[in-house]
């Protein structure tokens, strides 16, 4: 999941973690659960909740943090890029609080146990996670916070959400979240059959699995294409989507231009850029020369 701009750290604080278990979701994702003693004061806002997500180095047993006062983010961008945490932004995929845990899914980039797997450090760092293994969140405090950002208007009439498997974990916390009878259209990109959930929700949920290993090589956004073809319903919609930064960009200017959706009432975030790496999108974000997501 893209590392975003430094969120304010209250309502959020930071927590000392360590892996209780893992559990394989399927070929491209996994499940690490989190514990900690004060887990407990965790308060999640559900839906697609995110929070920063720090890792140590591969010659570390726990994340460096210089600072986790209220200048964290300008004390961590000055450290040594060898030595400071690896940051990331995840999603809050459960929270409980007796006993107190944290579950992530990580979707895993073709990342396992072997030294030379692909992936990114979190991919790599996941699929190698043990219990006992020690991280850093900066998780939210109060239910009201900036990290959510599903939050469909009054005057609503249906939601369409789309995603990869990076947006699997947000997709399936907005569903759980959506109150009974709420009519849904939902497209979910994953890179194998095996990689489908079940996703439990009291809405009136359409949801649709696109398996990219079983699109036609013609078509390169199979994403873009189901929803270009699909019917959608009448009323006052609202958009909610993630994943791949260029797919996103062009269901946006689709909904907006074809569609004739509102522009305010189409949210939209790009998880990961093709051809970019974390630590590019990290940079581009800090140095003030990331791309616009605006058409």
């Amino acid at each position: 999941m893209t590392t975003t701009a430094a969120p304010l750290t209250i309502p959020f604080r930071f927590f000392d973690v360590h892996v209780v278990r893992t559990r394989r979701l399927g070929p491209s994702m996994v499940r690490v659960t989190f514990g900690g003693p004060d887990l407990g004061e965790l308060t999640a806002g559900g839906r697609d909740q995110r929070f920063k997500l720090f890792l140590p180095q591969p010659h570390q047993d726990a994340p460096v943090l210089k600072d986790r006062g209220e200048g964290w983010y300008t004390t961590w961008r000055t450290q040594d890029p060898a030595e400071r945490a690896v940051m990331r932004s995840y999603t809050v995929r459960a929270h409980r609080a007796d006993p107190a845990e944290l579950d992530v899914d990580f979707a895993l980039h073709g990342a396992g146990p072997a030294a030379t797997d692909t992936g990114g450090p979190a991919a790599r760092w996941a699929a190698r996670a043990e219990p006992g293994d020690r991280v850093t969140v900066l998780a939210p405090v109060a239910a009201d916070n900036g990290g959510v950002d599903f939050r469909p208007p009054p005057g609503t009439d249906w939601i369409l959400i789309t995603g990869d498997e990076t947006a699997l974990p947000a997709v399936a916390g907005i569903l759980e979240w959506l109150p009974p009878g709420t009519r849904a259209k939902v497209w979910i990109e994953v890179p194998h059959a095996d990689d489908r959930q079940e996703l439990p929700t009291l809405a009136d949920a359409d949801i649709t699995w696109i398996v990219r290993e079983e699109v036609p090589g013609d078509h390169r956004q199979p994403l873009l294409d189901a929803v270009r073809a699909a019917e959608l319903p009448e009323g006052a919609p609202y958009a909610w989507i993630a994943g791949e930064a260029g797919t996103v960009k062009a269901l946006r200017r689709h909904l907006v231009r074809e569609r004739e959706f509102e522009r305010r009432a189409v949210k939209f975030t790009g998880y990961w850029r093709r051809g970019a790496s974390e630590e590019d999108l990290i940079a581009e974000l800090t140095a003030g020369t990331a791309p616009s997501d605006e058409d």
